[in-house]
């Protein structure tokens, strides 16, 4: 997902970020400023950030704050295998779907670590995305993929049988393959540099459409699992929206340790950081009580029978302690072509939404923007996270996460350090088999509950991105309009008259037929076409504003390289061929030896001043 708007991220506008002597403990340095002055170390002059993307932060710090970076992650990462489980005929497989939570977790961790690494080097999480969840459905609701009647019915199901493993292995090798071979196209764009080519045709008026049907054909699966009991749906519903919304401004005073100062009680906004994991709890808490007293029935055919907390209570003593995920855990992936062009859309998708993350991710960490040669390196090594995601067979990709970029705001703290902890604390989860199978074990209506929340912010923010377009005009509500509504017409037809769109090629007619019931692909396609054919200016199709606001206003190459350049001394140490600068991923610039005798150059003219400002200003502060 994008984030609407840069006081939304910065999160200026909230008392929370109000010190003691009015001013701003998160006021953000001003973009234009990234070049003026001399020595300016990683913007301290500037910024209130209590840790810029280079500082590390004390150990301790860096773990409670990477945790939190997992925590605020874990929504969406559980919610995809369990929106999948029903497609792959996992339902009533509670263990199998706790191991797919375990296996995502622990691809995540890798996948982050390799981003924050070599990747465009900002302390961004990458975990499932929502964007190859719509096409992945499309490829399983085809006939030949279709669950048999018999893995519908809990008494009937077997889940350690021969027959019950082919069933839902053989629908998920299915989709490993579909995924690793169009992550191939991702890993091209990136490290070829082509994103940026692509970016010149893509607008506003194509993203909106293609993230807001992202989420809207998910209304089904939301409403079934809701409709489990709307009572418990809602007071989940109510619990997040509550602390999201009402109490996310009011402080909660815990323990705190600051040199000085010693223990004390600091102010910690724990409804804003952590909504949706505490309404998820207090739901589940409240499950287990009607459980206990049995005021939810226990008679399996009765309505409200799911909200019980002992339905799924199994799952927990037949997990492993200990569970190592591992490539073709499932068996060895296969490839058709109608799963790869689906999830090609998704793969589209998700690299529009990652070039937006990694601009709002640089603001809130007191980097730079992005130059060229690390977005297009982060949008390659987001290719390898969906490849490896596909080995490893989590049934999803990997995106970049914006529910962390905006965390960033809310810490103050921008550190690398800390999300390579969190990255640590997601791999660590993944080999823990409890922790998948405790998530795996959550009422059902209280997960409908969150998706709905999760669902509807999805819709809203590809909404938020035509506030660059001028939406007065005919033109972009006509473009807009169609494309949502025939991305919601088009796949509902083309499911229910699959035998019309036959054409005696069984290849050929998946294809069309993953293509057509994918909304995001509908509609995202006519929102391209139309808003490259139909006349209209720069500015009415929000292409200015849009490249605006994803445009450095400077250039200071020891900032840039501090921050972007591959680490452990690539290209500056090792590795320092001339060809090197010729490659899209790798800076233009001095070759190796001279541009780093330049970068120490700069560096030593900085570093007095950077390191007296930042003691002055930060001091030991260790604040949450």
């Amino acid at each position: 997902m994008t984030p609407s708007s840069d006081k939304e991220l910065n999160g200026l506008d909230n008392p929370s970020f109000v010190g003691e002597d009015g001013s701003h403990y998160c006021s953000l340095p001003d973009r234009a400023a990234w070049g003026s002055g001399e020595g300016r170390g990683m913007g301290h002059g500037d910024s209130k950030l209590a840790y810029t993307i280079t500082d590390v932060p004390p150990w301790y710090l860096c773990i409670l704050l990477g945790i939190q970076h997992f925590l605020t992650a874990m929504g969406g990462l559980v919610a995809i295998p369990l929106i999948l489980s029903k497609e792959l005929c996992l339902q009533h497989d509670l263990l199998t779907q706790s191991h797919l939570i375990s296996t995502i977790f622990f691809v995540s961790g890798i996948c982050t670590l390799l981003q924050v690494l070599f990747g465009v080097r900002l302390p961004i999480i990458q975990g499932g995305t929502f964007a190859f969840l719509t096409p992945t459905l499309a490829m399983l609701s085809l006939p030949k993929w279709k669950c048999p009647a018999w893995t519908q019915n809990a008494t009937l199901v077997n889940a350690s049988s021969p027959e019950f493993i082919e069933v839902w292995q053989t629908r998920m090798r299915e989709v490993q393959g579909a995924i690793i071979v169009a992550s191939c196209f991702q890993i091209f764009v990136g490290f070829s540099g082509l994103i940026g080519f692509l970016m010149r045709f893509i607008g506003p008026l194509t993203i909106a459409p293609t993230i807001t049907l992202v989420a809207l054909p998910l209304f089904d699966s939301a409403g079934d699992e809701a409709g489990q009991h709307w009572g418990i749906a809602f007071m989940t519903i109510s619990f997040i929206v509550l602390f999201s919304q009402y109490l996310k401004d009011v402080p909660v005073p815990l323990p705190s340790y600051q040199r000085g100062k010693k223990c004390h009680l600091s102010p910690v906004y724990l409804f804003q950081i952590f909504p949706v994991l505490l309404g998820l709890s207090l739901s589940w808490l409240l499950c287990y009580v009607l459980t206990v007293t049995d005021v939810l029935p226990a008679d399996p055919t009765a309505y409200g029978h799911l909200a019980r907390t002992d339905t799924r209570g199994d799952v927990l003593s037949q997990a492993p302690w200990f569970r190592l995920p591992y490539p073709g855990q499932w068996g060895v992936p296969t490839v058709s072509l109608a799963g790869i062009f689906g999830i090609l859309a998704g793969v589209i998708s998700s690299m529009l939404e990652s070039v937006g993350d990694y601009y709002a991710c640089a603001r809130l960490s007191g980097a730079p923007p992005p130059p060229k040669h690390a977005i297009s390196r982060g949008i390659g090594v987001e290719g390898i996270g969906c490849l490896l995601a596909g080995a490893w067979g989590t049934g999803n990709g990997t995106t970049s996460y914006s529910e962390n970029v905006g965390a960033l705001g809310i810490t103050k703290v921008g550190s690398r350090m800390v999300i390579i902890a969190g990255a640590c604390a997601m791999l660590l989860s993944g080999i823990f088999g409890k922790v998948g199978a405790m998530l795996a074990s959550i009422p059902t209506p209280v997960i409908g509950g969150m998706f709905l929340v999760m669902f509807g912010v999805i819709t809203a923010v590809g909404i938020s991105n035509l506030q660059y377009t001028d939406m007065n005009s005919s033109r972009n509500i006509f473009i807009f309009g169609f494309s949502v509504f025939s991305g919601l017409t088009v796949p509902n037809w083309a499911s229910k008259n699959s035998t019309l769109l036959e054409t005696g090629i069984i290849q050929l007619d998946q294809v069309i037929q993953v293509l057509l019931t994918t909304g995001m692909f509908v509609g995202g396609l006519l929102g391209f076409i139309l808003d490259n054919t139909i006349p209209g200016t720069q500015e009415e199709r929000g292409l200015l504003a849009w490249k605006n606001s994803h445009k450095g206003e400077a250039d200071n190459s020891q900032l840039i390289s501090e921050v972007y350049d591959l680490p452990f001394g690539i290209g500056t140490k090792y590795c320092t061929v001339s060809w090197f600068r010729y490659l899209p991923t790798c800076p233009k610039g001095l070759p190796g030896g001279k541009r780093m005798d330049k970068l120490k150059a700069a560096g030593q003219e900085s570093s007095v001043k950077a390191s007296s400002e930042k003691d002055s200003e930060i001091g030991a502060d260790t604040r949450i």
